[in-house]
C-alpha cells in the first residue's frame, strides 16, 4: 500500500495564495501617504504584504496609469485592497471590484473600505462577479508565483473582460518574468508595453485582445 503524501502547510509567506489561510491572524495597521490621497489600512498575516504596502504595488498606486472615472473598475488580487482603496478615492462615481480568492484577504479589504468610507468597492471571489460585467480599467499585482499555467489563465480570463475601450496596468518584477509576460501578452492579441520601469518592477500597459484572437489565438499555453 503506498502512503498518500502529506500536504504541505502553505508558510506565511506562501499562504496568500489560498483560499483559507492556515497561519494565525495577526493584524497590523498602517497608514498609506500618496501624491493625491490617502488612506489607512488593516493588514494580516495570511494575506500579501503585512504591515507595509509593498513596492510594486506603490509603484503602480503612485503611478500615472490610465483609471477610468466610470464604469466597473477590477483590482484583480486585491489582497488587502491597498489598490482598490487608491481607485475607489480617486474615481468616487465608478464601481471597484475588489477580487480575491483569499476569504481572510476579501474580510480585510471590506473591513478597509468601510473604514476609509469608501461605498463604492464591491469585495468578491473569482466566481462572484457577473458574467455580463465588463472593466474599463483593470490594475493588477498578480500573482506571480502560482506558475505560469494558471497565471496565464488567469490573466486571459480577466484580461478578456475589458471593454472595448478599456485598459489594464499589470505591475510585475523584471526578475519573474516582466519582459517575458509582456511579449506572451501581445502574442496573446493583447499588445502590452511596458510604461514605467522602477527598482526591479515594470509597469505593463495591456490594451484588450483584437479582434482577431477571438479565432483562437488568444488560447493559452
Amino acid at each position: 500500500m503506498t502512503a498518500k503524501p502529506i500536504p504541505q502547510v502553505p508558510s506565511d509567506g506562501e499562504s496568500h495564495y489560498f483560499e483559507d489561510p492556515t497561519v494565525p491572524s495577526d493584524p497590523i495597521v498602517v497608514d498609506v501617504t500618496l501624491p493625491d490621497t490617502a488612506f489607512t489600512m488593516e493588514t494580516d498575516t495570511g494575506v500579501f504584504s503585512r504591515g507595509h504596502l509593498d513596492a510594486g504595488t506603490s509603484l503602480l498606486v503612485r503611478s500615472e496609469a490610465p483609471l477610468a472615472s466610470h464604469g466597473d473598475l477590477l483590482d484583480l488580487g486585491a489582497g488587502s485592497g491597498a489598490i482598490a482603496l487608491a481607485m475607489a478615492r480617486r474615481s468616487p462615481e465608478a464601481t471597484i471590484w475588489a477580487v480575491d480568492v483569499n476569504s481572510r484577504a476579501r474580510e480585510l479589504c471590506r473591513r478597509n473600505s468601510e473604514r476609509n468610507r469608501l461605498g463604492n468597492i464591491r469585495v468578491v471571489a473569482p466566481d462572484d462577479v457577473p458574467d455580463d460585467v465588463r472593466f474599463t480599467t483593470i490594475w493588477s499585482n498578480p500573482p506571480i508565483r502560482i506558475g505560469k499555467a494558471a497565471l496565464h489563465g488567469l490573466l486571459l480570463t480577466w484580461l478578456g473582460r475589458l471593454s472595448d475601450d478599456g485598459t489594464a496596468t499589470l505591475v510585475v518584477q523584471k526578475h519573474l518574468g516582466a519582459d517575458s509576460l509582456q511579449r506572451w501578452l501581445t502574442s496573446k492579441g493583447h499588445p502590452t508595453e511596458r510604461i514605467a520601469s522602477k527598482s526591479g518592477f515594470r509597469l505593463l500597459g495591456v490594451a484588450p485582445a483584437r479582434l482577431a484572437s477571438s479565432n483562437g489565438s488568444g488560447q493559452h499555453d
